[in-house]
């Protein structure tokens, strides 16, 4: 859990952590934008594009003085999710170049094989430093020992491989992959008052059609900022449980069931009592609901938020260019 940094606010005094949150907001949803306007074909151009929006990705992480092992923790929890996209995407795109074809064969050889596999893999798991890594490795291996074990057999079928699958499957996994860095970059260098003011200013043009533009902002900062604090009182409680001898790894199914409810409840009871503890230090503090509130930081247009604005606004126009014309 400790792993997972989505939301910290990280102090430094880097490139981004300087700009102005309002720029750091437009520009993070133009990049995304941008990124998602590429289209998935297997051509040259495509992938040079795509090559380039992450490229840019990792130039901005090290404007930002974030290590890169911190911003890429972000992307394990969905490791699982990315493997199972990929195994249906190679499944179901029969289209392109035929790259690869194997018949499988599923048995009681096959079978016992993977249960085995899969034995090993939980009991050495614990002791590899590269999890993901891992476990995709373990998945490949499923499919390889169902190629290479024809005895027994009580189902056989084709497992063809295209290249618009494969290249779906990179698309997908870089375009994720950039998306997190981009997001987690607006929260490692911009802290809660500066993210409020900033969405607030984004969305000030919503108060003419009678939308609580403040109200809303101050919600959605404060929202981003709680998931690293639910995630650390996580952690205490299942290390708490665990030193009760719970087991949160090698338990069983309905074991692990059991578990994650015991976990739920003190996780509700911690959240709301610090919602109330929040609420309370914010009506000290003087803090009312929708009233006008004078800015504790003033910002000042600068040079480079004006540069950083405009590549973002240069890169999606040409985006938008590129799907017009091809």
């Amino acid at each position: 859990m400790t792993q997972i940094k989505i939301g910290q606010y990280v102090a430094s005094d880097s490139f981004l952590h300087r700009l102005n949150p309002k720029v750091k907001i437009i520009s993070m949803v133009l990049l995304m934008v941008s990124i998602f306007m590429i289209p998935i074909k297997l051509d040259t151009v495509n992938l040079i594009l795509l090559g380039s929006m992450f490229l840019f990705s990792l130039i901005l992480i090290l404007l930002s003085s974030i290590p890169f092992k911190m911003v890429l923790q972000n992307i394990r929890g969905i490791v699982f999710l990315l493997v199972f996209t990929s195994v249906l995407q190679l499944f179901y795109i029969q289209e392109g170049t035929l790259w690869l074809e194997s018949k499988m064969y599923f048995g009681l050889a096959s079978l016992l094989s993977i249960i085995a596999l899969l034995i090993f893999y939980n009991i050495t798991k614990k002791y590899i430093k590269f999890k993901s890594i891992y476990f995709i490795l373990v998945v490949t291996l499923i499919f390889v020992l169902q190629a290479l074990l024809p005895y027994m057999t009580w189902v056989t079928y084709n497992l063809n491989i295209y290249s618009d699958a494969v290249v779906r499957i990179i698309f997908i996994f870089v375009r994720i992959l950039t998306v997190i860095i981009v997001t987690s970059l607006l929260t490692y260098t911009t802290s809660t008052t500066e993210l409020n003011d900033g969405l607030e200013s984004v969305l000030k043009p919503l108060k003419y059609i009678g939308i609580p533009v403040s109200v809303f902002s101050m919600m959605l900062s404060l929202t981003l900022r709680s998931i690293p604090t639910l995630l650390e009182e996580t952690d205490k409680i299942m290390k708490a449980q665990a030193s009760r001898g719970v087991d949160f790894k090698e338990s069983k199914l309905v074991e692990k069931i059991v578990q994650v409810i015991s976990l739920l409840i003190p996780i509700f009871v911690v959240s709301f009592k610090r919602s109330l503890d929040l609420s309370n230090a914010m009506e000290v503090r003087g803090y009312i609901l929708g009233a006008p509130r004078t800015k504790l930081i003033s910002y000042q247009w600068n040079i480079k938020d004006t540069i950083s604005i405009i590549i973002p606004i240069i890169i999606l126009v040409g985006m938008i260019t590129y799907r017009m014309m091809f």
